[in-house]
């Protein structure tokens, strides 16, 4: 089995697990241990699943202003959680091949493997609910071959992604590339460099 093979079992699983209920405030039941990484990708795409259907709430052209606003704060720490938790990906992956040996030649690459296996996770979601949409036994036939047709594309595009991912891992664990992380410097969500929030102190 692959890296990513892994990778998209367990996003699946935590997407299956969220539509038990289908409800943002189910509580999570993770079933992997606490310091695996599969405990921390089950993680991940469940806060991503859940702000899936945020995202879908807050768009809903009646919604109360009041709840619209306590759904964007609430989208805005789950972006934040998202950060966080892919950071957390990426020290695993930096301990991981803490010991390896880089070739002087070695290169770095666009972005970091937990920021692409983030996409992945998001890919997962997107073909779950695209499927949904081919599925729908309420929607017409010029919509299910719309979505059909985007579903093909959906999974091509996880299978190239999916290659790209065990590539770069191979890679780095072989020495040719080299993996370097820069936390995530969110402006707005720290008072001392967010001006709308340091000016009221003034």
């Amino acid at each position: 089995m692959t890296n990513t093979e892994l990778y998209n079992i367990v996003f699946n699983k935590a997407i299956d697990d969220y539509h038990v209920t289908d409800h943002v405030d189910t509580p999570i039941n993770n079933p992997y241990d606490r310091d695996s990484l599969e405990n921390r990708l089950y993680l991940k795409c469940w806060i991503d699943t859940v702000q899936w259907h945020l995202e879908d709430l807050i768009r809903d052209p009646h919604i109360d202003p009041i709840e619209a606003l306590s759904l964007k704060r609430r989208i805005d720490r789950s972006n934040q959680d998202r950060t966080d938790l892919v950071e957390q990906i990426d020290s695993y992956f930096l301990h991981q091949f803490s010991d390896v040996s880089v070739s002087p030649d070695a290169t770095i690459n666009t972005e970091s493997p937990a920021w692409a296996i983030d996409r992945l996770s998001i890919l997962a979601l997107k073909i779950y609910h695209m499927r949904e949409q081919v599925e729908r036994k309420d929607a017409d036939v010029a919509h299910q071959d719309r979505c059909r047709s985007r579903l093909a594309v959906l999974l091509e595009q996880q299978r190239d992604l999916s290659t790209a991912i065990d590539q770069l891992l191979a890679d780095i664990a072989a020495g040719r590339k080299y993996m370097k992380t820069y936390r995530q410097m969110k402006m707005y969500n720290d008072p001392s460099t967010n001006p709308v929030l340091y000016k009221k102190k003034e």
